[in-house]
């Protein structure tokens, strides 16, 4: 029954506790407002911040697993000047005929493209852009995952032919042609004449580059008509895309390419090898990476909010704690333990840091779907940043409301009821 009479004054104490808690920072709306807000900009932050990194990571993701995450990308050479490498490709070190090779050599691969590109002006009418031209071969739509939406691809006699024909990104077909689909119109590229044939999907952009302001032609009327040189031992390309049979023969393709080009260009050394491969799912993890540590770094910095939000609230309730002396001594008087006046001061504490958390993980919520919808990428909520961010601003209340509560707990009642 002691335990029980106890228990039931207790819970008294702590709901009169409460009560006159909301009732002091209710009756300071603004000071408690301003106290908030430091904890509030912090907590919104983290959450948005995160949440935004997730989205782009995801949607980055989704764009290379579009392409395929199964696919190899072999680059041309790197020319050096001295000491300096200059980027991959800047030399012609790839062959169609290496293409060829690997689909005939390499029992990993799947399928084979080649592709050569070059940046050029393009024009319909009066209307004209600049983009990049992809020559490829037949095999570029299944390799890359990409295929026509209207119209239709070049077709093997085309490619013999070096056939004068074109298909078109998305961006570039609604830059010459507005709504129109453009099937069968003429087009000047490099002040040749092209006939359109089809527009292919759109794929979006990665990063700063849209997949879609590009132009598909064969390879071999790019190589005669726009690049006009060939390597010494055939067609020069810039990439050569693998797909493998699966996801886990990569690594196998990986190394029966390498030795397929080894041989055919005479490497002995691998640090002399004169081009790269990249694996697509590579690409995710490496993003990924980037990505995470460059979240974690700018939260960070966020956090700094936090902190900042945590001394605020400490001011405030040293301040509060001077200001009520008189209130103190007055409870103090009427039977008020030290440990009521300790948790009211906590409570006041824990409140505001709570308050502004819910707030802020609001707000930041807000702030991450509106740059989704502006940047068009994947509104993602981090679940497990709102409860850190929780967390965070509970502790954030309790640790600044410690020496505010205990220096109130703490007040002679005599001296408190003399001060002014």
């Amino acid at each position: 029954m002691k335990k029980l009479a106890k228990k039931a004054t207790q819970q008294v104490e702590f709901d009169e506790v409460l009560g006159i808690a909301t009732e002091a920072l209710w009756s300071n709306k603004l000071r408690t407002g301003l106290t908030m807000l430091g904890v509030v900009i912090g907590i919104a932050s983290v959450t948005s911040i995160t949440s935004i990194g997730q989205g782009i990571q995801k949607n980055v993701s989704q764009q290379i697993q579009s392409l395929g995450t199964d696919v190899l990308q072999v680059m041309a050479g790197a020319a050096r000047s001295g000491n300096v490498v200059q980027s991959a490709g800047s030399i012609s070190t790839l062959t169609w005929e290496d293409a060829k090779a690997i689909a005939k050599a390499a029992p990993s691969a799947k399928i084979v493209s080649a592709t050569l590109q070059r940046s050029a002006q393009v024009v319909y009418g009066d209307t004209n852009t600049n983009t990049t031209v992809y020559g490829a071969d037949i095999n570029y739509p299944e390799a890359r995952n990409t295929y026509p939406e209207v119209g239709r691809y070049f077709t093997q006699a085309e490619l013999n032919q070096a056939a004068q024909v074109a298909v078109l990104g998305s961006t570039v077909q609604k830059k010459l042609f507005r709504n129109a689909t453009g099937l069968k119109e003429k087009i000047r590229i490099q002040g040749k004449i092209y006939r359109v044939i089809g527009v292919m999907e759109s794929k979006g952009s990665q990063g700063p580059f849209d997949r879609d302001d590009t132009i598909f032609i064969p390879l071999t009327t790019m190589s005669a008509s726009i690049v006009g040189n060939n390597a010494i031992q055939g067609v020069s390309v810039n990439t050569i895309w693998i797909k493998g049979t699966n996801q886990d023969a990569l690594n196998a393709a990986r190394f029966q390419v390498t030795n397929i080009l080894r041989l055919r260009h005479n490497i002995y050394n691998p640090a002399d090898d004169d081009f790269r491969i990249r694996n697509q799912s590579d690409l995710i993890s490496t993003f990924s990476n980037v990505i995470g540590v460059l979240t974690i770094l700018v939260v960070a910095i966020a956090s700094i909010s936090l902190i900042v939000g945590g001394i605020g609230i400490a001011n405030i309730m040293l301040v509060s704690v001077v200001e009520r002396t008189r209130e103190i001594g007055i409870r103090k008087a009427m039977g008020a333990t030290n440990s009521a006046i300790l948790m009211q001061f906590m409570i006041e504490a824990v409140s505001i840091s709570t308050v502004g958390g819910i707030v802020g993980a609001g707000t930041g919520v807000l702030v991450a779907f509106g740059s989704s919808l502006a940047f068009s990428f994947p509104f993602v909520v981090s679940g497990w940043s709102i409860v850190v961010g929780f967390a965070l601003s509970t502790t954030v209340g309790l640790v600044a409301g410690v020496i505010p509560a205990r220096n109130a707990a703490q007040l002679d009642p005599i001296a408190a009821l003399r001060s002014e």
